[in-house]
């Protein structure tokens, strides 16, 4: 494939953007090459500004649950811009998109929308301090919250250290109120919790890891992680950026039946614009302004636009009573298919799965950490990569990111990505 316009629009981007984009991963660092511009989308393809057809299995990172362009999305969208974009005042609309994510999600009764991921995750961590009156936090290593300054922090030189800042503007002051635990490993929280006693206000957890790879939890984790937050008076936070209305309709507390204190949201609930939003009983998110002490505020949270693209959305996977079996199973499929032909062909790989999300590590040991993803063999990942991209099928640009599945795959294009899989894993 040609990706010469690409090439040459990257070039301009890189004059006057830092590094050429507005988001790191998308700069293909980590696989090498230049970017792919795409010029549209519809359903489960990518054209892009050289004229290839692709296959598109990140979806905008999760929220093209149901493909691009989804014809209800794209008309709520437009009818409700010719009322207007923005007007900083309450809509009626955001009340409806809340009520109906509220009936959604188990265990929650309240929900303030916000404009990313980030936001929601900074937020919620911020609303279980002034509740809790509490400081310190724990994070997972290789779990990833967003860009604010308590979360871009590394682990230390064991499982009890502070950790440290992992990007200049992290002032130590911040950092020392972050923990790091090991994802899937019961005894670094508790090392933690017995260290830092009656100072924890939080644990916050991707429940199902989206940014090593896809790592599920481990049977009984996150139950074991409810058990300790009950008894040390922690909140437990999920981060459902990913996972929420995308693993069923209640997200991973649905599916695992772990009730969280906080939950965060983003991808799925804006239908492809940017939204994120938070949400807890009211017991918490009464602590919230107007109601209570805890600031949070945003002038464009709750954008017309915006909720008009996630009511859309919500409402088809609430009709919806087969959405996520289909998903599954269109996953499942890619997964029985790639195991097979990377067998045959001899490759060393594992494959992690859950409901619609996916990765492939080129790696021997199982996958249950950061520890472990990161032993992955990462020269043949980006061999894979672009083998796989002249093939037009689009993953990716990392190892440590879990594909998404979106329902407009059919089971033809799942086969044509099954067979790319076998004509690069032979040349791998």
């Amino acid at each position: 494939m040609n990706y010469k316009r690409s090439s040459a629009l990257f070039a301009q981007a890189e004059t006057f953007i830092p590094g050429g984009v507005n988001s790191p991963v998308r700069a293909f660092k980590a696989v090498g090459g230049t970017p792919i511009f795409v010029k549209e989308a519809k359903g489960a393809y990518l054209y892009d500004e050289d004229g290839n057809t692709l296959i598109d299995y990140i979806n905008s990172w999760g929220p093209m649950i149901l493909g691009h362009a989804y014809e209800p999305v794209v008309n709520a969208v437009i009818e409700k811009a010719k009322k207007g974009t923005s007007f900083g005042m309450p809509t009626e609309i955001e009340t409806q998109i809340a009520e109906l994510a509220v009936s959604m999600v188990p265990n929650i009764d309240k929900i303030r929308f916000v404009n990313s991921g980030t936001e929601a995750c900074m937020s919620a961590i911020r609303l279980a301090r002034g509740f809790t009156q509490k400081e310190k936090i724990v994070k997972f290593a290789g779990c990833y919250h967003g860009h604010s300054d308590s979360f871009l922090i590394q682990a230390g030189s064991g499982a009890i250290t502070f950790g440290s800042p992992n990007s200049p503007g992290v002032t130590k002051g911040t950092a020392k109120d972050t923990l790091l635990a090991t994802y899937n490993n019961i005894d670094s929280v508790k090392s933690l919790i017995e260290a830092n006693k009656n100072e924890i206000a939080c644990i916050i957890i991707e429940p199902v890891a989206g940014n090593m790879g896809c790592i599920p939890p481990k049977e009984g984790f996150l139950q074991a992680l409810r058990t300790l937050c009950d008894a040390h008076n922690i909140l437990l936070i999920f981060d459902e950026v990913m996972t929420g209305f995308r693993l069923a309709k209640g997200g991973a507390q649905e599916l695992y039946n772990v009730k969280a204190d906080i939950v965060c949201f983003g991808k799925v609930i804006g239908g492809g614009l940017p939204v994120g939003a938070f949400a807890a009983r009211s017991e918490i998110m009464n602590h919230l302004a107007p109601l209570g002490p805890v600031y949070q505020a945003g002038t464009l949270s709750g954008n017309p636009l915006a909720m008009a693209a996630g009511l859309a959305m919500l409402e088809a996977l609430n009709n919806d009573s087969e959405i996520f079996t289909r998903l599954a199973e269109k996953t499942e499929y890619l997964h029985k298919g790639f195991a097979e032909v990377l067998n045959n062909n001899r490759i060393n790989h594992k494959i992690n799965r859950v409901g619609s999300m996916i990765s492939i590590h080129f790696t021997e040991e199982n996958v249950v950490d950061f520890e472990t993803s990161a032993n992955g063999n990462n020269e043949t990942f980006k061999k894979f990569f672009h083998g796989m991209l002249q093939e037009g099928i689009y993953i990716a640009p990392s190892a440590f990111e879990t594909w998404f599945i979106t329902d407009a795959l059919t089971y033809e294009d799942l086969d044509v990505t099954i067979q790319a899989v076998n004509k690069v894993a032979s040349k791998l």
